[in-house]
């Protein structure tokens, strides 16, 4: 189901979102910018966050969780109206996505990380409803 609900992100992304030109799996990733391989940006990280699980229907599960973008962009002077159409772009295109094993993807929170010297992160946080048989 992870596999599944990552996998609908980076095919949606690549359809939808053609100015994202690296999407990963996120493993702070810009907290480790001058340690890491270099990558393109404007790039999208994928975090999913801890899902709890409740009986469902006999043996089946139903699981409610979280799903963060971290939409990383170049710092530029006035750049932020780029990085947070950028965002917006995506919430638009991920908002409702849905598979076999997940639906009910929904936007909940937005931030923006202001730690970094060139570039800017913009975190959205998505809610996700699972379903493991």
């Amino acid at each position: 189901m992870r596999e599944e609900l990552y996998t609908a992100i980076v095919a949606k992304l690549k359809q939808d979102v053609p100015e994202v030109v690296h999407i990963d799996l996120w493993n702070h990733n810009v907290e480790f910018i001058e340690q890491e391989e270099v990558w393109s940006r404007p790039a999208v990280f994928v975090e999913i966050g801890t899902i709890s699980w409740s009986p469902f229907h006999g043996k089946m599960l139903r699981g409610k969780g979280q799903v963060r973008t971290h939409v990383v962009t170049d710092w530029l002077e006035g750049g932020q109206h780029a990085a947070w159409n950028l965002s917006n772009k995506i919430r638009k295109v991920l908002t409702g996505l849905c598979g076999d094993s997940f639906n009910g993807m929904e936007l909940v929170t937005t931030d923006t990380n202001h730690n970094h010297e060139d570039i800017l992160e913009s975190i959205d946080s998505y809610d996700v409803r699972y379903l493991l048989e």
